[in-house]
């Protein structure tokens, strides 16, 4: 595959709708009522009424979905992102540097975030620990804003320095309800995993660019580790070890089932915004209800899987997935263009990552997100790869970008999102009096999840305000 310079500098937005999906739907999983609704509004493995950890409990709910989605969207962003440096004729030492260094960042970010969280620093948050939850959000900003490219050197390394010295002191002075301070082990278990596959996943793209099968022959070798690691032996051993587990650990590279197939979608989004503007202008050879359906077989298929496998139909799940991927192929079949040759291509790809998963969900006792099951990555995977193909004829077909734009704008910008609820928006409906107003005014279960929808438009409203203004953290 070739991946020289693009020659269209257009963003991959159906991408970027995905991530935002993924991202908002990941804080609304977290602001909604705990222990009042249905099962299927929580992970799979943490049923109402006790919410106790059921490691045992097979299912997929929506809440499920939504990591391995911004995971999906991390590897497919890699060849994107890695590819313009490369165009830019960056040396490969530099590259390597700029992978390190995002790790870096997004371990720091890890650890700081957990450590300002307001909860995390006292069970009942007074005051002076929203104010603190508020001054870590804000301390952000210098450390990961991206700073304008005609500000000279000084002036940005000098809000650097002052962001990196803040974030200091203030951690130096933090204490916490377990009688600590500051420690490494205090980290976003979330942002650790993609911490971990960021790194990973990005080495192995740049390692395997032009080698595609070797890069899924690495899948291969992924999966005799994690078999094997049950057994004693030296392959249980490196699993097991770590020579810094407060932020590296082999099990968090499972995740690359997801990251993985997600690289080989994005060089196919890359290869697609490299085609000629000329070429692609009037590509529309399928008929508009040829798209309408294409898309509306993407969405049965994910809410079919979610429904199927929660209630536990696993044979009439396959049954109904096999009947809708049947019907999709025989609407990709015949592809006359470059945009028709793409979907046909994601399509497929979907299909079999979805095939993989379904077949494998007997196995390790249903699929499950924790422990997660090879079933989790590679089901969570194909449909991952179904949504972004709507978003993709939503935006890039019928050109109504739009009708996804809150979602775009909120993907352009993940780490405001996900930082945004619980250290700006909370501290500030708490200090104000508005959060016992609002509880006040929901008091039912569905009520309850109204006012955690209204929270999360809220924050992608924050976050576009960012994103328009060219306000972005970056890694």
């Amino acid at each position: 595959m070739n991946l020289n310079p693009t020659k269209n500098s257009n963003r991959a937005t159906a991408l970027d709708a995905l991530r935002g999906f993924a991202i908002l739907t990941m804080v609304l999983s977290g602001v909604i009522p705990y222990k009042v609704l249905p099962a299927w509004m929580y992970h799979a493995q943490i049923s109402p009424p006790t919410h106790q950890f059921n490691p045992d409990l097979p299912g997929l709910t929506w809440v499920d979905l939504v990591f391995p989605m911004f995971l999906f969207a991390l590897g497919a962003a890699i060849p994107l992102a890695l590819s313009h440096r490369i165009g830019k004729g960056e040396p490969f030492t530099k590259i390597l540097f700029g992978i390190g260094e995002r790790g870096f960042l997004l371990g720091f970010f890890a650890i700081f975030l957990r450590h300002v969280r307001p909860h995390v620093i006292e069970s009942t948050p007074s005051t002076q620990t929203w104010f603190i939850a508020l001054l870590g959000f804000f301390l952000m900003f210098p450390i990961f804003l991206r700073l304008p490219a005609t500000w000279k050197g000084w002036w940005k390394y000098s809000i650097k320095i002052g962001g990196w010295l803040a974030v200091i002191i203030l951690l130096w002075n933090l204490n916490y309800p377990d009688g600590r301070g500051f420690s490494l082990s205090r980290s976003d278990i979330i942002l650790v995993v993609l911490t971990n596959v960021a790194v990973f996943g990005s080495l192995i793209w740049l390692l395997t660019r032009n080698n595609p099968l070797v890069r899924l022959s690495l899948l291969g070798i992924l999966l005799a580790l994690r078999l094997s690691q049950t057994e004693t032996g030296w392959i249980q051993a490196l699993w097991n070890y770590s020579p810094a587990p407060w932020i590296y650990k082999m099990y968090y590279l499972q995740y690359l089932f997801i990251v993985i197939p997600g690289t080989i979608i994005g060089e196919r989004l890359l290869s697609w915004m490299q085609t000629p503007e000329a070429s692609t202008k009037d590509n529309k050879n399928w008929s508009s209800g040829r798209f309408w359906t294409l898309a509306g077989i993407s969405v049965a298929l994910i809410i079919v899987l979610l429904i199927g496998l929660q209630a536990r139909w696993v044979w009439q799940t396959a049954l109904a997935a096999a009947f809708l991927c049947g019907t999709g192929y025989l609407m990709v079949m015949h592809a006359n263009n470059e945009v028709e040759n793409l979907l046909k291509t994601l399509f497929l790809w979907a299909t079999y990552w979805l095939i993989l998963g379904v077949v494998l969900e007997p196995f390790e006792g249903g699929i499950k997100k924790d422990h997660s099951t090879l079933s989790y990555y590679f089901v969570t995977t194909g449909l991952s790869i179904y949504l972004l193909i709507v978003f993709f004829i939503i935006g890039d077909v019928f050109k109504k970008q739009r009708w996804m734009q809150l979602l775009i704008d909120n993907g352009k910008n993940p780490m405001i999102a996900y930082t945004g609820f619980a250290n700006f928006i909370w501290p500030i409906l708490a200090l104000t009096g508005l959060e016992k107003v609002f509880i006040k005014i929901t008091p039912t279960p569905w009520l309850g999840f109204l006012r955690g929808l209204f929270y999360t438009i809220i924050l992608a409203l924050l976050v576009q305000f960012f994103s328009k203004r060219k306000l972005f953290w970056r890694t």
